[in-house]
C-alpha cells in the first residue's frame, strides 16, 4: 500500500509514492500551467501502469493555484466580489497602514484592491471594543445590499465589520441573511478566517479568502473528479501554508490558508529528515525551476510567522511590505528569491547584468530545452560550465541542446557586455548564488540565529548544484542532500500531519488577566479542535494540541509567538513572561524586563497524527565506491581553479552506503545533479543521503 503525494511546481509536477517500508517511486512530468490537472493526470497514469488504484491508501497534494490566481495567471481570473463593512470604513483597503512599499519611487502605485470601491457597501451597525452592541445592523441597509448583490451578480461577498473579532454576532447575522437570500453567492465573514484585531489585515484576509473560493472549489472538484476517473478512492488531503494537511472541504472553505502550500511541504520534509538524522537545527534550501526558497527548523519544528503578503513583490529575497495583500494565518517562515533553474539572465539599460525576476517556466523553459526560448537562464549557465550533463536530463528522458544555451548567451549577454560565454555563465551563477545566500541569511542571521550552527538540507532539481557555494559563503559545516532531492518537497506531503489552527483575541496584560480565563479560552479552542479532528476520522489517542500566545510589550505594534503551558496557572503564566523576554532578546538584541507584557492572541494547533513511514538505515560498506559508479569524466568550470578541470562523474543510484567521494566531483541522478566542490568530501549514509563536509570540518 502506497501513500502518494503530488506536488505541482512552476516547472515540473512531481509524484512520489512511498510504502510503509520507505520504498520510493518517483515520477516527474512537466507542469501544464494552463491546465494543471493535465500534468497531474499524466503523473498518475505513469504510476498506474505498474500499480493498481487499490494500492493507494492516501493522496496528499500541494499546489500554487492560489498564488497564480492572485498574480493574474490567464485561465484563473478572479471572480467578481463585494465587501460589506461598517459605515465609515469603506476605504480601509486604500488607507491600509499608510506605508509606501517603495519610499523613493515617485511613480509608485499600490497594488490594485481585489474589490473596487464601487463594490464596497457600508452597513449602519456598531460593536464596541469590548464586544458591547452599540447599534444593531440596519434592516434597511441590509435589504439594499441584498438587492445590489443580486443585481450585480457577485460570485463572492466578504463581510468585515469593525470589532467583529471580539463579538461576531452582527457578522454572523449578515452572513446568514446572504446565505438565505443569495444561496449561489460564496460568503466569508472575518470572524471565520481571522478573528483578531487590526481591521485592515482582518478585512484583507477575508477578501483574499472570498475571491479564492470559486477558483479553489472548481480546481478541487476537477481534481477529485480526475481521481474518481482513475478509480482512486483513497482519502485526499491538501497541504496548507502552516505545514499541515487538511481535507479538501476545509481548504475550499478557507483557501487563503493554502497560498504557500508547495514551499511549506519542503520545510516539513526537512524537519522530518532533521529528526531522522538527529540534526537539531536545519536550514531547508529548495531551488526549483522558478524560485529558490529557504526556511529554518529549530529543535525539530519549522519556524512559523503569523502574517504573509500574497501577490506582492520580492526584493533581494525579502517580501516588500505593503506591496501585496496581507493574510493573517500561520505561515511557515520562508524567504524566497527569483533564482530557479528557469530564471532568465538579461542586460538592463545601464549595461548591468541582471538575473530574474522573469522565469522561462515550464514552457518554453531554458534555451537548452530547444522549445523556442532565446534568452539564457541559470540552467543554461550550469550547462555551459559543465555542471549538467550535456546530452540529457531526467536520466535520459529529456534531451537538451548545449549549442542553444551558448547561442542564447552570445546573442543576449556576451555581445552587449563584451564577455565570452564562460565569463557570462560564471557571472550569472555568482549573482544567483549571492541572491540565494541572502535568503538563507534572512531565515537565520536576521532571526537571531547563527547559520554555522545549522545543517543545510539542499533539494529541488537545482539545489544540490549550488549548495557547496552557499555553504562556503555562510560557513555552514554540513550539507545533506536527500535521496531524491528533485522530489523532496513532494515527499514532505507524505510525512505531514493534519493540522487545524485556531485563534482567539485576548488583548490583556499579564497582570490584568486571570489564569482561569486563559485556561477557559484554550479549553474552548481544544474542544473545537477535537470536534474537527473527530470529523476527519481521528481518535483521541491520535490528537495533540499545541498552545501558543502572541505577546508584546505594552505599546508595541508587533508581536512574538511563544509557547503556552498545557495548563495555565499563576506560575506557568510567569514562565510565559520569561519566555517572551528571552525571545525578544534573541530576536531584537534586548529585552525590557521592567515593562508589562500584553497577551494579544491565544493560538492553538490541533494536530491529527498520521502514520509515518519507517525508514531503516542500511549497513554502511566500504569507503571506496565501485568502479561502475563512475560513469565518465567531464570538464567542469570551477572558480577556485579559474578554469575547466576534468573531474569524475558518478551515478548516484550505483553508490552504496559508506561510499566516500572526494571533490571536485559530480553526482548525477534522475531528478537532480549534485556538484561537490574542491576541498569538500561526500559520504553516503545508511539512508543513502549524501553528507557533504569541507575538509577542515572533517578534521574537527
Amino acid at each position: 500500500m502506497f501513500r502518494v503525494s503530488i506536488d505541482v511546481g512552476g516547472t515540473f509536477t512531481d509524484l512520489v509514492a512511498m510504502d510503509k517500508e520507505g520504498t520510493l517511486i518517483n515520477i516527474k512530468v512537466p507542469t501544464t500551467p494552463k491546465n494543471i490537472e493535465q500534468g497531474v493526470l499524466e503523473a498518475f497514469e505513469e504510476f498506474l501502469r505498474d500499480h493498481s488504484p487499490k494500492d493507494i491508501k492516501l493522496v496528499a497534494h500541494s499546489t500554487t493555484v492560489t498564488t497564480n490566481a492572485l498574480l493574474g495567471q490567464i485561465g484563473l481570473e478572479l471572480p467578481k466580489a463585494a465587501l460589506i463593512t461598517t459605515r465609515g470604513f469603506r476605504d480601509v483597503l486604500e488607507i491600509g497602514r499608510q506605508k509606501r512599499a517603495e519610499l523613493y519611487n515617485l511613480f509608485f502605485q499600490r497594488i490594485r484592491p481585489l474589490v473596487p470601491r464601487s463594490h464596497r457597501y457600508e452597513l449602519r451597525e456598531r460593536v464596541g471594543p469590548n464586544g458591547e452592541e452599540l447599534e444593531s445592523p440596519s434592516s434597511e441597509d441590509l435589504e439594499k445590499i441584498v438587492q445590489e448583490v443580486k443585481r450585480e451578480g457577485f460570485q463572492s461577498v466578504a463581510i468585515g465589520l469593525i470589532n467583529a473579532y471580539v463579538n461576531p454576532r452582527h457578522e454572523d447575522e449578515v452572513k446568514r441573511l446572504l446565505e438565505e437570500r443569495c444561496p449561489e453567492t460564496h460568503t466569508t465573514a472575518s470572524f471565520e478566517v481571522s478573528p483578531e484585531y487590526r481591521e485592515y489585515e482582518r478585512i484583507s484576509t477575508t477578501i483574499v479568502n472570498c475571491v479564492l473560493i470559486p477558483i479553489v472549489r472548481t480546481y478541487m472538484e476537477n481534481l477529485l473528479k480526475l481521481l474518481r476517473h482513475l478509480d482512486i478512492s483513497a482519502p485526499f488531503y491538501v497541504m496548507r501554508s502552516n505545514g499541515g494537511l487538511s481535507p479538501p472541504d476545509d481548504v475550499i472553505f478557507r483557501p487563503a490558508t493554502m497560498v504557500e502550500s508547495g514551499p511549506a511541504s519542503g520545510v516539513v520534509a526537512s524537519a522530518f529528515y532533521g529528526s531522522l538524522l538527529s540534526l537539531k537545527n536545519v536550514i531547508s534550501f529548495d531551488m526549483g525551476g522558478t524560485t529558490a526558497k529557504a526556511g529554518a527548523v529549530r529543535g525539530g519544528a519549522p519556524e512559523v510567522v503569523a502574517e504573509y503578503e500574497v501577490g506582492g513583490k520580492v526584493h533581494r529575497g525579502r517580501l516588500v511590505k505593503e506591496s501585496g495583500y496581507p493574510v493573517r494565518f500561520p505561515f511557515i517562515d520562508l524567504a524566497e528569491c527569483s533564482a530557479g533553474g528557469g530564471t532568465i539572465a538579461w542586460v538592463d539599460a545601464g549595461g548591468a547584468l541582471r538575473v530574474g525576476p522573469t522565469s522561462a517556466g515550464a514552457n518554453p523553459g531554458p534555451a537548452c530545452y530547444g522549445l523556442g526560448n532565446k534568452e539564457p537562464t541559470i540552467t543554461d549557465s550550469n550547462l555551459v560550465l559543465g555542471c549538467l550533463n550535456q546530452r540529457y536530463l531526467l536520466g535520459g528522458r529529456m534531451r537538451i541542446y548545449a549549442n542553444s544555451a551558448r547561442e542564447a548567451f552570445e546573442n543576449t549577454i556576451c555581445q552587449p557586455l563584451g564577455l565570452d560565454v564562460v565569463e557570462a555563465s560564471s557571472s550569472v551563477v555568482k549573482i544567483a548564488n549571492s541572491m540565494m545566500a541572502n535568503i538563507i541569511r534572512m531565515v537565520s542571521v536576521e532571526r537571531g540565529y547563527d547559520p554555522r550552527s545549522f545543517t543545510l538540507i539542499a533539494f529541488g532539481g537545482a539545489g544540490p548544484m549550488h549548495a557547496c557555494a552557499l555553504a562556503e559563503e555562510l560557513e555552514i559545516p554540513l550539507i545533506v542532500v536527500p535521496v531524491n532531492p528533485g522530489l523532496f518537497s513532494a515527499m514532505g506531503l507524505l510525512v505531514s500531519d493534519v493540522v487545524h489552527s485556531y485563534l482567539r483575541a485576548v488583548m490583556r496584560t499579564t497582570d490584568n488577566v486571570s489564569p482561569s480565563e486563559l485556561e477557559e479560552v484554550f479549553s474552548k479552542l481544544e474542544e473545537e479542535g477535537r470536534k474537527t479532528l473527530g470529523k476527519d476520522g481521528f481518535t483521541l489517542n491520535r490528537m495533540a494540541f499545541l498552545r501558543e500566545f502572541d505577546a508584546r510589550y505594552v505599546g508595541q505594534s508587533y508581536e512574538l509567538t511563544v509557547q503556552a503551558p498545557s495548563v495555565v496557572t499563576d506560575e506557568s503564566l510567569q514562565q510565559v513572561v520569561r519566555l517572551f523576554h528571552e525571545k525578544h532578546g534573541t530576536v531584537y538584541g534586548y529585552s525590557a524586563k521592567e515593562e508589562l507584557v500584553e497577551l494579544v492572541n491565544a493560538r492553538l494547533r490541533a494536530v491529527g497524527t498520521m502514520a509515518k513511514p519507517i525508514l531503516r538505515a542500511l549497513e554502511e560498506r566500504g569507503l571506496e565506491p565501485s568502479k561502475k559508479s563512475a560513469i565518465e569524466k567531464r570538464e567542469v568550470f570551477f572558480e577556485a581553479f579559474d578554469g575547466y578541470v576534468e573531474i569524475p562523474i558518478y551515478m548516484r543510484e550505483r553508490l552504496e552506503p559508506g561510499n566516500r567521494l572526494e571533490g571536485p566531483a559530480i553526482i548525477e541522478q534522475y531528478d537532480a545533479t549534485t556538484v561537490l566542490y574542491p576541498a569538500w568530501s561526500a559520504q553516503v549514509d545508511g539512508f543513502r543521503n549524501l553528507r557533504m563536509m569541507r575538509a577542515a570540518c572533517d578534521e574537527r
